[in-house]
């Protein structure tokens, strides 16, 4: 037999249980539903006399559905969203962040994508939880990220793609295409694979990653353009260039042997540039000096000549005087600076009285150097 609390049980022991134990009410008691049900009931036919189907009742409840209908048409947009309108599923306009409206379902609906917000896909490797490190981890996915370059090079390229919705193709990108981030993923590992493709190595493991990245970014907004997906690439960043885990090591040897070959050729370079200038300098200096001497050889034998010439000239005119005039020029020029001493021999055939001072006589003239200077001359 059930035992109800509302009776008493079958010990009659009220509410309590058998033992007197029961639940004990606490503080006021919650409403009765049923008695909120049956005072809203009153109020409504107290408001309409005639009952819930006269025409005043059919009238309120009609307004009351008309006005929830209505208010059903507001929508806030979040500020990463854009809001799409759709009328009877055409697209007929698109609206910013806030609180807006359209008109109730099924006239107009919405549609809210995050248009706003910059998504990032990466390729060559994967996020993985890692319960040892208790956090996320990186791992490579080879099939993605080794490529063959221009010279039959394989190398191992991580990127990330920067990407967001076009502000004016959001309608593009709801209805074009139908799994963005899978065709953002496979037309940028088709254009960096082609990109790589047509390049060598050696400048995509140095100093041509700008480059790279730049071509792979536009050749992806080019592709996607094409398929009217109103996707914006951002940026592409390439993470991570490297030869194949086998060959690494080979490859920064010779990477090592590049860089001792570039500072070697830098170095020769550098004592190329001191000498040759130095070697110009003093081939130049050479020249000048050649081309001094010439004109000075030159102008003096013009000199000389002309000198030549008028001596010449009067020579003709009086041979006599000139040739006397000559003789005591050169005698002068070859006399005047050594010294003099006239004697007269006489008829006893002896010189210079011997005892005669000599060198008291003769000017003294100053020693030159490294010779000492002579005392006299008999």
């Amino acid at each position: 037999m059930p035992w109800k609390n509302q009776g008493g049980g079958p010990w009659g022991s009220g509410p309590k249980g058998p033992w007197g134990s029961g639940p004990q009410p606490v503080g006021p008691r919650p409403p009765d539903l049923e008695d909120l049900l049956r005072r809203g009931q009153d109020r409504l036919q107290q408001i309409m006399p005639g009952g819930y189907f006269s025409g005043i009742g059919i009238t309120l409840i009609v307004l009351l559905i008309a006005a929830f209908w209505l208010l059903s048409g507001f929508f806030r947009v979040q500020s990463e969203e854009l809001g799409v309108v759709l009328r009877f599923g055409k697209h007929v306009r698109t609206v910013q962040p806030g609180l807006n409206y359209h008109l109730p379902y099924p006239i107009e609906t919405v549609l809210l994508p995050k248009a706003l917000r910059v998504n990032t896909i990466s390729i060559g490797m994967t996020l993985i939880d890692d319960p040892a490190r208790r956090g996320r981890s990186i791992r490579d996915v080879p099939e993605e990220s080794l490529m063959l370059t221009g010279d039959e090079n394989i190398v191992d390229v991580d990127f990330t793609v920067l990407w967001r919705i076009k502000p004016d193709g959001v309608g593009d990108f709801l209805f074009n295409i139908q799994n963005p981030e899978g065709t953002v993923k496979a037309v940028a590992e088709s254009s960096m694979r082609e990109v790589i493709g047509r390049s060598q190595i050696q400048p995509i493991l140095t100093g041509a990653r700008n480059v790279t990245e730049q071509g792979v970014q536009e050749l992806i907004q080019k592709t996607l353009d094409t398929y009217g997906a109103g996707i914006q690439i951002s940026q592409v960043q390439m993470q991570k260039v490297d030869p194949p885990a086998q060959v690494i090591d080979a490859f920064r040897d010779v990477q090592a042997a590049r860089a001792n070959l570039e500072q070697l050729q830098n170095e020769a370079q550098t004592y190329a540039n001191q000498v040759v200038p130095q070697a110009r300098g003093r081939s130049a200096q050479i020249l000048q000096a050649a081309e001094g001497y010439k004109e000075q050889a030159v102008a003096e034998a013009k000199g000389q000549s002309a000198r030549f010439l008028k001596v010449y000239e009067e020579y003709k005119k009086a041979p006599d005087v000139t040739r006397e005039r000559i003789y005591l020029e050169t005698m002068e020029r070859v006399l005047g600076g050594s010294e003099k001493l006239i004697y007269d021999g006489g008829q006893s055939g002896q010189g210079v009285v011997p005892y005669l001072p000599l060198n008291e006589l003769t000017a003294k003239r100053p020693p030159t150097t490294g010779q000492p200077s002579s005392g006299g001359s008999r």
